[in-house]
């Protein structure tokens, strides 16, 4: 039975989700709190080696190969981490989780999302975020922010990629219980005060 929390960071890259995640865990645990900080896909060992296959430029991986990629290091990231976590009380911060895979393979690739609905709820064994932070920023920013960084498999693809993705971003906020969206435009100080207040209004802290 879960005891702890789980508080997911969803969105883009480059929209600062890291960061923030970081600046949260850092305050938890200063509050006292037992935390630990994961991402997805990643997060376990088997986990961040499916990652590698899947973020790696140049590799012709097709959408519904790239779904079960993510859904498989999603199933152990799961089962072997943000389970056992919440069991023993701890909270989860996540970079990532469902939402993120509805966003780029289900409105991004053009995959039936009733397929993908149905292969998170196995992968997750139906374990849902407490609380979910969506940070959306301007695309100008994408390529700002972006020039001095490593371009993986996803970041490479083009804008009409990413306005299909910010687009299913935003419909799920419509219809996902306890989610939330960030301005990330704003500067990094002002979105650390509205993440702590959210947190705050769910009763994380």
């Amino acid at each position: 039975m879960k005891k702890g929390k789980f508080i997911v960071l969803e969105g883009p890259d480059r929209c600062g989700k890291s960061t923030q995640a970081k600046m949260l865990v850092n305050h938890l645990i200063a509050q006292g709190k037992d935390v630990i900080l994961t991402r997805e896909p990643g997060g376990t060992d088997t986990a961040e080696k499916i990652r590698q296959i899947v973020l790696e430029p140049g590799l012709d991986i097709r959408p519904m190969t790239e779904l079960l990629l993510y859904e498989s290091s999603r199933a152990q990231h799961t089962q072997e981490k943000i389970i056992p976590a919440l069991e023993q009380g701890k909270i989860v911060i996540c970079e990532r989780y469902t939402m993120s895979t509805c966003a780029y393979q289900g409105y991004g690739r053009g995959i039936d999302l009733k397929i993908i609905d149905t292969l998170n709820k196995i992968a997750t064994l139906g374990t849902t975020p407490d609380l979910t932070l969506v940070f959306l920023m301007s695309d100008k920013y994408f390529i700002e922010r972006g020039e001095y960084l490593f371009d993986d498999r996803l970041e490479q693809e083009d804008r009409a990629f990413r306005e299909k993705m910010r687009k299913g971003y935003l419909e799920m906020l419509t219809r996902t219980p306890n989610a939330y969206l960030i301005d990330a435009d704003k500067n990094i100080q002002m979105i650390q005060e509205e993440v702590l207040s959210l947190i705050t209004k769910h009763r994380i802290i």
